[in-house]
């Protein structure tokens, strides 16, 4: 195999193949040559990405689902809504997966590279990656692997766990046009514990037990909790599991950079860029607005590296505040978005978690919650922003 290239890409994830997606569709840049490295091949439905948006995306006709209603539950909150501007989608990543596969399969100058990655070094005129094979070198590597995460541990940083079963019963017993966003019925024991139930058909539905806390649980404790909802609060005793995922998201206050090097040459995308949201781990839209404005600065003959704008920055003194309050445990998880969900326009709540609310309604929704915790977690976090 060749050992030099346009671009190389470590990582075939949501953020590696996002990446090659958006390098294929464009006229200028889909002849580059593109080696991508990841030690699997990905190709299993291993995990579900749910997000909200307002028009159809790049990968609308991946939608497995989406809902236009969707419901609240807490101890003290009820609530059923309609989304007027926004539409909340599924998309499994198997689908995802074969579909960019099958369109790289098209393309000669793009080549993948089942190995592990040793190293990614910046010698400030080229980057390289060294492999148990050999060192390949670019003009940019694009790295979602965890090599350069900062340290996360228990003092900075919120895990966020969860068991989805996919279940079908032999009667219809959804409503495939209702999804359930949250729903904090539940044990607080652990941390904000809340289900999501997401329907795709009368018979079938995602039931998620999703935590933020310091610690996985033991798998029994998820599949404990799983049973007990769908037979408690769903009241289905019949059902097959026909799908089971499990996952683990970092909300953290650690600072990841978004590049590095003497010449700025490795581009860390994905969470290992940051562009996973702090303060409540959506990632999906994140990454593809992100590695959009990547893929048009590349067509532009310009540098990659994007520097956050005041906007970003001002969300993510919104995120590091929140997960502050939520570290500290002066509120918990279900009282912060039960004040959200009770008192403020829901879609103005999906516009603020997608960084797309108007002062405004930063406005609103800061005043819906506790003032003194958030004012004082706000103080402490006023710092110089990252990198």
């Amino acid at each position: 195999m060749k050992k030099d290239f346009d671009y190389i890409i470590a990582g075939s994830g949501l953020a590696g193949l996002s990446l090659l997606y958006h390098l294929l569709r464009d006229d200028h840049l889909k002849n580059k040559n593109i080696l991508i490295i990841d030690p699997a091949k990905k190709k299993d439905n291993d995990r579900t990405w749910c997000f909200w948006e307002k028009e159809q995306g790049p990968f609308e006709h991946l939608v497995r689902h989406q809902w236009k209603t969707l419901q609240f539950y807490s101890h003290d909150v009820s609530r059923e809504f309609e989304l007027k501007h926004y539409r909340y989608k599924m998309i499994q990543s198997g689908d995802f997966y074969a579909h960019l596969l099958e369109l790289a399969e098209q393309f000669d100058n793009v080549v993948f590279s089942n190995e592990k990655i040793l190293e990614i070094n910046d010698n400030g005129q080229t980057a390289e990656v060294k492999t148990e094979t050999g060192v390949f070198t670019s003009e940019y590597v694009f790295n979602s692997t965890g090599l350069f995460h900062p340290k996360m541990d228990e003092t900075n940083t919120l895990l966020q766990h969860f068991m989805g079963w996919y279940i079908k019963t032999p009667a219809p017993v959804f409503d495939s046009n209702v999804g359930t966003l949250m729903d904090f019925r539940l044990n607080q024991q652990y941390g904000a514990t809340f289900m999501y139930v997401l329907p795709t058909s009368p018979n079938d539905a995602l039931v998620e037990y999703t935590l933020f806390s310091e610690k996985t649980l033991k798998e029994e404790e998820y599949i404990r909790e799983l049973k007990k909802y769908i037979q408690d609060e769903l009241k289905i005793d019949d059902y097959e599991i026909t799908h089971s995922e499990f996952g683990v998201i970092p909300m953290t206050m650690a600072r990841f950079k978004r590049y590095l090097g003497p010449g700025n040459r490795i581009i860390n995308i994905g969470t290992a860029g940051g562009f996973t949201k702090p303060s409540s781990g959506y990632t999906f839209q994140f990454v593809q607005k992100h590695l959009l404005q990547v893929a048009e600065r590349l067509k532009n003959g310009q540098s990659p590296v994007i520097k956050p704008s005041l906007r970003e920055r001002m969300f993510y003194w919104y995120d590091m505040t929140l997960l502050e309050v939520l570290l500290s445990g002066k509120l918990t998880g279900e009282q912060i978005f039960s004040g959200l969900f009770g008192k403020v326009d829901p879609e103005r709540i999906l516009a603020f978690l997608t960084n797309e609310s108007t002062f405004w309604e930063e406005f609103k929704i800061r005043n819906s919650v506790p003032v003194i915790p958030f004012m004082m977690a706000g103080m402490k976090q006023f710092v110089a922003p990252r990198k």
